[in-house]
């Protein structure tokens, strides 16, 4: 695997690249085509993890994902080699992934072996072991190379990210520096829950080696005062049991913020708790349970030492890492929740395409939105359709659970909540009597008044077109004159009947606005 980071053009943070509103749709190119399933293995101190990626080149989805707790690393500290138990495990389950991928159709499986594997005296024998009994050649990557490859799995998900990624995994402990969709300095440490656990001497001799390892990382990497960017399965972990502190009621991992404080509230919560009772409500596996204590001595030195201005959980680390490496520059450019939004359309809209002509249809009652809004509405025009075989029932609901919880990057979880209500306002007027009303109020009125204004202008527009036909009819907003007109042809006007008039006059009223009705053209 190459060392050196990728040289890309900065793209802001919304991850808005310059390609227009609607460049073309880049899953159906050739060199991302070869994207479109793609393995990657995990070879880590304390799991082995396959993933195979599917769908939007840019955003894939998670075709399979598959985690065995190894524990290869565990008793390094005294005996220098891999725990025989977790080799064992470890072979047995990439003999699993390999027929499994045989299976799917993969042509290879891009396997990675992190701190366990390279510090093993044994590390190359077991190697060899695996690749002779399954085909799969492992790469022994080095600490440098894990923390770049994490820090590209953060880009993956956010384009335009500046500040701090720190990996934990069993055996070791990553910084890298991103800023302008680059990665910049990177460090390794010894700093891995397993390691820590054998230090002899308590809780007093592990923390004051966390304190003088921790300093001597900051040392080398410089005031970081921006963003810190979590990545791996005890930070995952601790944000969980943070989210039930809090009564958090979105139970999403990816994009998760906590402060300072709240990171200090969740270690003392942890603390003073019944683990075995925690771990159950977390849902957090026995083997993670035991290392999460470790993993809290970590970031509460780390978030002393560098004072980060927030911090947020990141899904994405080394998988997806591998495969934003594979990625064309021109794919990585593009913004990865337009793309998977695009590719839903495709696959699931009944008029693929007719996403664009909705956007452009309503456009003209956010002439004045920022960016960042206009990217929302975008991403919602282009998901419109794509629950419409849920029970009419039960759609309004389909389409807010879908977009809340859905695997999509680029998105917090405020936006995941604006788009989810505005795909609900879609199918229904109303949001009275729906379980979701604790996620609902995470927001303001005013931003589930936007929701539902764009939820009724995709409702309304959804019903006058049926094609992706954009030169028959126009909206225009005259918020001064609070007035709302809609310009149709003669040949559009059979279609404006009495629902799609209700649905008009129900659109302006929402704007606070009278509707006038335009036959003659401009």
């Amino acid at each position: 695997m190459p060392n050196a980071p990728h040289q890309k053009s900065p793209v802001p943070e919304t991850g808005v690249a310059d390609l227009g509103l609607f460049g073309k749709p880049l899953f159906k190119d050739p060199s991302a085509r070869a994207l479109r399933r793609v393995g990657v293995v995990d070879v880590g101190s304390n799991s082995v993890r396959m993933v195979v990626f599917d769908g939007a080149a840019r955003s894939p989805a998670y075709f399979y994902n598959e985690k065995i707790m190894c524990a290869l690393g565990a008793g390094m500290a005294d005996t220098g080699h891999l725990s025989p138990q977790g080799r064992e495990r470890a072979l047995s389950a990439l003999k699993r992934f390999s027929k499994l991928a045989e299976g799917m159709g993969l042509s290879e499986l891009t396997a990675v072996a992190t701190a366990a594997v390279r510090d093993a005296t044994d590390g190359r024998e077991f190697c060899e072991e695996v690749e002779k009994q399954t085909g799969v050649k492992i790469w022994v990557i080095d600490g440098e190379e894990e923390a770049r490859l994490s820090a590209q799995g953060v880009l993956l998900g956010w384009p335009g990210a500046y500040g701090l990624v720190c990996d934990i995994g069993g055996s070791s402990l990553e910084l890298a520096e991103i800023s302008g969709g680059r990665v910049g300095r990177r460090v390794t440490s010894s700093l891995g829950p397993l390691k820590l656990r054998d230090i002899k001497g308590g809780a007093k001799a592990r923390n004051a080696h966390i304190k003088e390892v921790m300093q001597a990382l900051a040392d080398q990497m410089g005031s970081q005062r921006d963003r810190l960017f979590l990545v791996g399965g005890s930070w995952r972990a601790i944000a969980r049991i943070d989210m039930i502190r809090r009564g958090y009621p979105l139970h999403v991992l990816h994009e998760y913020r906590m402060t300072r404080q709240s990171v200090r509230d969740t270690i003392e919560f942890i603390r003073k708790s019944d683990m075995d009772e925690l771990r159950a409500e977390a849902g957090v596996s026995s083997a993670r349970a035991t290392l999460v204590p470790f993993a809290c001595e970590v970031l509460s030195r780390l978030v002393k030492t560098i004072k980060p201005k927030d911090i947020a959980v990141s899904s994405y680390g080394i998988r997806e890492g591998m495969l934003y490496e594979q990625m064309p520059q021109r794919l990585r450019d593009r913004d990865p929740l337009i793309e998977a939004c695009r590719f839903a359309e495709d696959k699931d809209a009944r008029s693929p395409g007719f996403g664009k002509t909705l956007y452009n249809f309503i456009m003209p009652i956010y002439k004045s939105a920022p960016a960042p809004r206009k990217r929302l509405i975008k991403a919602a025009c282009l998901l419109h359709d794509v629950s419409w075989r849920a029970h009419p029932d039960y759609r309004a609901e389909v389409c807010f659970d879908n977009a809340t919880r859905a695997n999509l990057g680029g998105l917090k979880h405020s936006e995941r909540i604006f788009v989810g209500l505005a795909l609900m306002h879609r199918y229904s007027n109303k949001r009275e009597n729906i379980r979701f009303t604790d996620l609902i109020e995470m927001v303001d009125e005013k931003t589930r008044a936007e929701a539902e204004i764009l939820g009724k202008a995709m409702r309304f527009g959804a019903m006058l077109w049926m094609d992706k036909v954009d030169e028959l009819g126009e909206m225009r907003w005259y918020p001064k004159k609070k007035e709302l007109h809609l310009h149709l042809s003669p040949d559009m006007m059979p279609l404006f009947g009495e629902v799609a008039e209700a649905r008009f006059t129900s659109l302006a009223n929402s704007l606070d606005a009278q509707a006038v009705l335009k036959t003659a053209r401009r």
